[in-house]
């Protein structure tokens, strides 16, 4: 009764924070956007938004243990990708722009919201959108903004990582951005339960993660890539190999000694 009573707190919660979002994003932004400066008005949006999200990580109980070192302004943040989870693990700790897939669009109020917040969205079997997404990007860092991207294009279960788009890493070499990987990795039972892949949907996901008391998650900012003299393939290939090399590392809090062989097989 107790797990359930919780729960239904918790929606409660969840529905006044999409609420609270669906003001910020109609109302708030377009006021801010007629009153102040674009420099301001842009200051004080990136700040609603963070605000937002630390709601959020109170609400669904998400225990963060972040490490290394924050990235400057005019960065290209590079993820590996288990879960719609990662964008609120991440955004909580800086202002930024997301990359992320065309199909958000259609959730219910989280498409809404993510267009008003300024997410950059990608078509990847559409090449006019890719050019345009890139431009966007470059756009974007020009004006000294962050951006976070998941260049496996997909969700994995976190025990691996796809192959990067090396497309998303072009904005960054044409603008002389610095880029900077970053290592999620999902402990105790949000190892289980935290991916959203295949057919998952949105809201029954969302009530999952809810039913956990908390959801672990370790978060690694590694160091910036030097990229003079390489490519946009080089720099994905980099990239990808420091990122799983981070969380490929075993803990034996974190993992069984067998898993630990396997992952370090790969």
């Amino acid at each position: 009764m107790k797990s359930k009573l919780r729960l239904l707190y918790k929606l409660f919660l969840i529905i006044l924070l999409f609420g609270y979002g669906l003001i910020i994003a109609g109302g708030i932004f377009p006021a801010m956007n007629l009153l102040f400066s674009a420099k301001n008005a842009k200051s004080n949006r990136d700040a609603l938004k963070i605000h937002w999200l630390k709601i959020f990580c109170a609400i669904v109980n998400l225990s963060v243990t972040q490490e290394g070192e924050l990235p400057e302004k005019r960065t290209l943040i590079v993820s590996n990708h288990v879960s719609w989870l990662d964008i609120i693990v991440i955004g909580q700790y800086l202002p930024a722009y997301f990359v992320a897939k065309s199909d958000i669009l259609n959730w219910p109020i989280i498409g809404y919201l993510s267009r008003q917040g300024g997410t950059i969205f990608i078509r990847r079997s559409d090449k006019k959108n890719i050019k345009a997404t890139t431009e966007r990007m470059a756009w974007a860092l020009k004006q000294n903004s962050n951006i976070i991207a998941f260049p496996e294009g997909t969700t994995t279960r976190g025990n691996e990582i796809l192959g990067f788009h090396a497309s998303l890493f072009q904005p960054a070499l044409l603008t002389k951005s610095a880029i900077q990987p970053v290592a999620l990795k999902y402990k105790g039972l949000a190892k289980e339960h935290a991916p959203f892949v295949g057919d998952d949907d949105f809201v029954p996901h969302l009530i999952k993660m809810l039913t956990l008391d908390k959801i672990e998650v370790s978060l690694y900012f590694l160091p910036v890539i030097n990229t003079l003299g390489k490519n946009r393939h080089s720099v994905s290939n980099e990239t990808r190999n420091m990122i799983w090399r981070k969380i490929s590392e075993c803990s034996p809090a974190d993992t069984s000694e067998l898993e630990c062989l396997k992952l370090s097989s790969k």
